[in-house]
């Protein structure tokens, strides 16, 4: 029996790796052996290492995006792009491809578009609120377009659109035990708990953000903090914190128990990437976005934005964040209707059954394709 072969690309972030692989995921779980994945990225970029150490093959393409500043690097970028297609279309060929999904990143759109050139359907997967200007050229050919947010046909063809939400791997909203939680991270729980994810990196802002209320915190004793810092600021932060009274404060590079931390948390501060969106929906916490300002088309805020038009977050922007965060929070954590609300309305976003919604699309494309050529 001949395998189905589809190809999956992205990369660059978290935020476009681990929708692809979820997807990957439920492929497997739905198709069993009759399906082979193949990942196409970006040399140099993280789904080179994170992809690999998931136990999937990658074929890394040259390409790369202009730098904002005028250097050298721009000149090759033409050559890498027409390189990028050259390979492309010859890994297509060679892996013989029925399927090519895209979930944004440098290599997503020579690998969409060499396999719209020849005739292979191919599938979008866009995680943001506001659509990339590759994903809107892209759409014109694609024959399914899933999103995450509700009014996206500003950006695509509405009949080409399906709402699947964000595909994440693992699994949230399950019983965990609060006792334990709050065990875990050296908390009380006799007083409200915020939750500052800064991402696996870090963010500047947040940190900053401690560093200037963290010893207040203490000692009004009003609220207590689980605090990721992340791997970049890690030394700086411990050194910051080395000798101070930490008491009701958790503070580390990473957090191994996001289910615990969620469990603890009465608040959560966040950025508003498309993963970290769905993800909080998952788990239904209150939560205050601050946007990051360093991404394409400032696609945070607009995340953001069409959670707290619906009455499911509160936001600040990351200019006013280390000055008003922590006004707007604790507000918040006085005012138990509001969070019932926030709650409420940011569970009833939530899509728990994303990947296997665009495996099924996948599929659908697949049939489609087979019967089509049946009747050739």
């Amino acid at each position: 029996m001949k395998k189905i072969k589809i190809v999956v690309s992205g990369g660059g972030t978290g935020g476009h790796i681990y929708p692809a692989v979820a997807t990957a995921e439920a492929l497997i779980r739905e198709l069993g052996e009759s399906v082979e994945v193949l990942f196409v990225g970006a040399e140099g970029k993280m789904e080179m290492e994170k992809v690999p150490a998931l136990g999937y093959n990658i074929v890394g393409l040259p390409i790369a995006g202009l730098q904002r500043r005028l250097t050298l690097s721009n000149l090759a970028v033409p050559f890498k792009v027409v390189k990028s297609m050259w390979l492309a279309r010859k890994t297509l060929r060679e892996f013989g491809a029925d399927l090519a999904i895209g979930f944004g990143g440098y290599a997503s759109a020579p690998v969409l578009k060499a396999a719209q050139r020849m005739g292979i359907p191919t599938i979008i997967q866009e995680q943001n609120s506001f659509a990339g200007v590759t994903n809107k050229l892209l759409a014109q050919k694609a024959r399914k377009i899933c999103v995450a947010y509700e009014g996206m046909e500003r950006f695509f063809p509405k009949e080409k659109i399906v709402l699947t939400g964000n595909p994440l791997r693992g699994s949230f909203g399950g019983k965990v035990d609060h006792e334990a939680a709050l065990a875990h991270f050296g908390l009380s729980g006799e007083k409200p708990v915020v939750l500052i994810v800064g991402g696996s990196l870090g963010s500047r802002t947040m940190n900053e953000m401690m560093k200037a209320h963290l010893d207040r915190l203490v000692e009004e004793g009003k609220v207590e903090v689980i605090w990721q810092n992340g791997k970049y600021y890690d030394r700086e932060m411990a050194e910051f914190c080395k000798g101070r009274n930490m008491k009701g404060i958790w503070r580390g590079a990473f957090i191994d128990r996001m289910d615990y931390a969620y469990e603890a948390a009465t608040v959560v501060v966040s950025r508003s990437g498309a993963c970290s969106v769905s993800e909080l929906c998952l788990v239904g916490k209150p939560t205050l976005f601050i946007p990051s300002p360093n991404v394409a088309e400032d696609h945070q805020t607009h995340n953001a934005m069409a959670l707290v038009r619906k009455g499911a977050a509160e936001i600040v922007s990351d200019a006013e964040a280390v000055a008003k965060a922590f006004e707007v929070v604790e507000r918040m954590v006085t005012d138990k209707a509001h969070l019932d609300s926030l709650a409420q309305n940011i569970r009833t976003l939530a899509i728990n059954d994303s990947a296997k919604r665009v495996a099924k699309i996948a599929m659908g494309e697949l049939r489609i394709e087979a019967n089509a050529s049946k009747r050739g």
